[in-house]
């Protein structure tokens, strides 16, 4: 088992270069914020959506959980890619706040980093938040996160959460 501490441009390296990609089964993501962010891919500058695209392409199931909607640039290159729109399993939830990404179960980020070129760190040196998380294969820690992200995928927190009203995609309702 591994765990580390990592931070800025580790976080961009190793999370949204290595682990983001090598998601076999399924992918989940949660963030509080989400804005338009451009990776490196094959000596290019590419959409993260379009490396999320690519993996819905290869069959890997993709939830994500944001707590506002994305701004214009963002949505204007989520509709560059018909398979987001038609495979992306997406919930809005006002209230979360945790930031993470879990690959097939078995390798987790988890941290302060919002799912924005400033918070991943794929922004220029002095265009990056300060940011920090941990990188986990460790059953003991990814356990519990993937159950959390299960309970607000599902639904068990909105019977509780005061902000139905704001919440178009509570999964309680459906």
């Amino acid at each position: 088992m591994e765990t580390e501490f990592i931070a800025n441009c580790a976080i961009y390296e190793k999370v949204i270069l290595q682990l983001v990609p090598s998601a076999k089964k399924y992918l989940w993501i949660a963030t509080a914020d989400i804005k338009d962010m451009y990776v490196k891919s094959h000596g290019e500058m590419i959409p993260f959506l379009q490396v999320l695209a690519q993996l819905l392409r290869r069959h890997v199931e993709i939830r994500l959980i944001h707590a506002k909607e994305p701004g214009e640039n963002f949505r204007r290159d989520f509709d560059r890619f018909p398979g987001l729109w038609r495979d992306l399993e997406r919930v809005l939830c006002p209230r979360v706040h945790f930031k993470c990404i879990i690959a097939d179960g078995a390798r987790a980020y988890f941290g302060s980093a919002n799912l924005t070129g400033a918070g991943m760190g794929a922004k220029a040196e002095n265009r990056r938040n300060f940011e920090n998380g941990v990188l986990t294969d460790d059953p003991a820690l990814l356990n519990p996160l993937a159950e959390e992200f299960d309970a607000v995928w599902r639904g068990a927190r909105c019977t509780k959460c005061g902000r139905k009203n704001f919440c178009p995609d509570c999964p309680a309702e459906k």
